[in-house]
C-alpha cells in the first residue's frame, strides 16, 4: 500500500514546483480520501481515511474510539489539507490559476481489496481524472507525454480520480487537478521495497513527461 520513493521519483528535479507530502502513511491516515465516510465510497470496505483493514481485507487494528479518530484527524489529515489549501490559493493569487498534480505509485499484481479483474495487463502509466478539474487538455497532454517515452498508458483505470483542495472543489476551476500512478515494476524491486537499478532512469523519465505535458499547455509553462 506504500508509494514508496516517489517524492524522489517525481519531484527531486523539480525545485520550482510546490510539494506538499503526506505526513504518514495511509495505514496511519489516507489523507487522499474524504474525511467523511459518508463521501467517501472506499469506506465501505472499511478503508476510510482511517483504514479498519489492510490491503487484504483483514483487520488492521482494534476499534478506534471516536476521540482516537478524532485525533488522528486533527494531528495529521487537516494539517496536510491545510498545506495544501494554501499551496494551491498562493497559486492561484500569483498566477490566477494553479494544476495539482496528484502523484502515486500502483503495484504490479492487484491487491485484494481492488476492483480489477487480475487476468488483465496492467498499464506502466495509469492517468486519473476528474470530471470538473481535468481537462481534455489536461488528459491528452499527460497521457500523450508518457506514450511518447513508449510505456502503455490507461485513463482511471486501475485507478481513479485526483486531489483538489476540499474548499474549492466542484466550484473553482481555475483549479485543475490530475493523478499519476507509475506501476512499481518501472523502478522497484516489489519483493522487498527498494529502488530498482534503473530507478534514476524512470524518475528523469518522468520528470521529463510531466515538464512536457505542462509545456504543451499554455496556461502551465514552467521556467
Amino acid at each position: 500500500m506504500t508509494d514508496l520513493f516517489t517524492l524522489d521519483l517525481f519531484a527531486s528535479r523539480a525545485a520550482e514546483v510546490s510539494v506538499v507530502r503526506a505526513p504518514v502513511s495511509r495505514l496511519v491516515v489516507d489523507v487522499e480520501r474524504f474525511a467523511e465516510d459518508d463521501k467517501e465510497p472506499m469506506a465501505a470496505r472499511g478503508m476510510g481515511a482511517l483504514y479498519e483493514v489492510t490491503s487484504s481485507l483483514s483487520p488492521l487494528r482494534r476499534s478506534l474510539s471516536m476521540a482516537e479518530r478524532a485525533t488522528l484527524m486533527q494531528d495529521w489529515y487537516r494539517p496536510h489539507h491545510a498545506r495544501l489549501e494554501n499551496a494551491v490559493t498562493s497559486a492561484v493569487e500569483s498566477f490566477g490559476r494553479c494544476l495539482v498534480i496528484d502523484c502515486h505509485s500502483f503495484p504490479s499484481k492487484p491487491l485484494p481489496y481492488e476492483f480489477w479483474d487480475a487476468s488483465r495487463p496492467r498499464p506502466d502509466i495509469c492517468i486519473g481524472t476528474d470530471g470538473r478539474h481535468t481537462s481534455a487538455a489536461v488528459t491528452t497532454a499527460f497521457t500523450d507525454a508518457f506514450l511518447g517515452t513508449g510505456w502503455s498508458v490507461s485513463v482511471n483505470e486501475p485507478f481513479s480520480g485526483a486531489l483538489v483542495p476540499a474548499s474549492r472543489y466542484g466550484w473553482d476551476l481555475r483549479v485543475g487537478a490530475v493523478m499519476i500512478e507509475v506501476n512499481r515494476r518501472l523502478y522497484l524491486n516489489e519483493a522487498d521495497g527498494t529502488p530498482a537499478l534503473g530507478f534514476n532512469d524512470t524518475a528523469t523519465r518522468v520528470n521529463a513527461c510531466c515538464r512536457q505535458a505542462l509545456a504543451s499547455l499554455p496556461s502551465f509553462h514552467l521556467k
